[in-house]
């Protein structure tokens, strides 16, 4: 129990944030969290990031390039994050090890 209650929330959100892009709909109107966009501004250096990652998990390579050109290393980078906390949680809990 104890492990449970240490468990990397950070692993936990980048997951969930991950499955909800591989499970949403491309052209979907969605709220958005980024203030530029709330107030207004048509530019964002941001915005299209999320939808580039799930025109990739659609399989959907020329969409993702023109929603936002960093979508394919964000989602290398967001990848790889997960791969070294699972590691390291494994590592943990096989040692029986407090995170």
């Amino acid at each position: 129990m104890k492990q449970l209650k240490q468990f990397p929330l950070e692993l936990f959100f980048w997951s969930l944030a991950l499955v909800l892009l591989a499970t949403s709909t491309l052209w979907a109107h969605h709220f958005t969290l980024c203030p530029l966009a709330n107030w207004g501004f048509d530019w964002c250096p941001g915005c299209g990031i999320g939808r580039a990652i799930t025109a990739l998990f659609h399989g959907d390579l020329a969409t993702s390039f023109k929603q936002h050109w960093f979508g394919v290393p964000a989602l290398v980078l967001i990848l790889r994050r997960i791969y070294q906390l699972s590691q390291q949680l494994f590592y943990h809990i096989l040692n029986y090890k407090e995170i």
